[in-house]
């Protein structure tokens, strides 16, 4: 694969509604390497991919995920909300079908855990039951703000690759050092650092290069990210708009 890597966030989200089958088909379409997506748990202990914890955003709906089970979510409609004149009836995928439709392609899959701790062992041990069982496995980064879930997903799979999620607004200012960052995503054994793009200054990048840490930043729709992805020996770019990003590494 080329470098970086372009990865859609929730699919290609600036075109298509987000993390639906119809936002990753067209995230591959348009030139991504491959997709982030967010997982949490049904009311039945299915994996199901959405970010918000509740249907009002994209379902238009104010029911909450862990509140409905499986057969009660794959009737909410969640493309309409963003143009209901080319994706109505766009169903909530589960993680099963966003691993099936990703066997018969080369794409990297970013599964982002949305756990809090009352629910971290059951959502960890869900996903790994899932990986386990799919031709993908080798292909998906476990993702998570929560780093015990990463540490537990670990001691659960030790083979599972994992990144250690960091986003301004929940780092306390005395965390937001790149020796602290770093030092918490090795703490947990993740092979990867992913740092919203405020935290992604040079010397924090190199130093998790010098650990051994691969390098994502997160969420940039800026064209000229590439050149600095270059520069800073940044590894990947997640990104709503991967087509935009696609096109300026074919002309760097």
């Amino acid at each position: 694969m080329q470098s970086p890597l372009i990865i859609g966030h929730r699919g290609a989200s600036a075109h298509a509604p987000e993390n639906t089958m119809a936002a990753f088909r067209l995230a591959m379409e348009v030139g991504a390497d491959g997709i982030e997506f967010d997982v949490r748990l049904s009311r039945d202990g299915i994996p199901f991919v959405i970010h918000d914890d509740n249907l009002r955003r994209t379902g238009l709906d104010p029911r909450r995920v862990a509140d409905l089970n499986a057969s009660e979510l794959k009737q909410i409609d969640v493309g309409r909300w963003f143009d209901p004149s080319s994706f109505t009836n766009e169903q909530i995928p589960t993680l099963q079908e966003v691993l099936d439709l990703f066997e018969s392609t080369s794409g990297v899959l970013y599964l982002e855990m949305k756990s809090t701790g009352a629910e971290r062992e059951k959502l960890a041990s869900a996903c790994c039951a899932l990986l386990n069982q799919s031709q993908v496995k080798d292909r998906v980064i476990v993702e998570c703000f929560d780093l015990p879930s990463i540490q537990l997903l670990k001691q659960i799979d030790s083979s599972i690759k994992t990144a250690a999620l960091f986003e301004l607004r929940i780092c306390r200012p005395a965390s937001r050092d790149g020796h602290r960052l770093v030092e918490d995503a090795l703490a947990v054994c993740a092979e990867e650092i992913a740092l919203h793009h405020r935290l992604a200054d040079p010397r924090t990048i190199a130093l998790a290069k010098q650990k051994g840490l691969r390098v994502a930043v997160w969420t940039v729709d800026d064209a000229s990210w590439i050149e600095r992805a270059r520069t800073d020996g940044i590894d990947t770019l997640i990104t709503n708009d991967p087509q935009l990003l696609a096109r300026e590494r074919e002309d760097v």
